[in-house]
């Protein structure tokens, strides 16, 4: 199994897979009509200090969330060329 980890660890420019999302059914179901779904690659654009927002893009949109919500969201990370680590 690929190393999995929250994607408020990955790093600005860095990409990821969602694998799946350890929240609430409430949050999730909100979270999967925002496109945050298992398989789904996204990207993690910037973060702002003191546990601020985190903006991704996915599916050619920007989202902001909240850093509590991107530790709940576990990805597979991709090496550089594109593939899972």
């Amino acid at each position: 199994m690929a190393n999995l980890k929250p994607l408020s660890t990955l790093k600005p420019g860095e990409t990821g897979v969602v694998d799946h999302l350890e929240t609430s059914d409430e949050a999730s179901l909100k979270l999967m009509e925002l496109g945050i779904c298992p398989g789904e690659a996204l990207c993690l654009l910037r973060q702002a200090p003191f546990g601020g927002p985190i903006e991704i893009e996915l599916m050619g949109y920007r989202l902001c969330i909240r850093e509590s919500e991107a530790d709940q969201i576990f990805m597979q990370s991709k090496n550089a060329h594109g593939n899972s680590d």
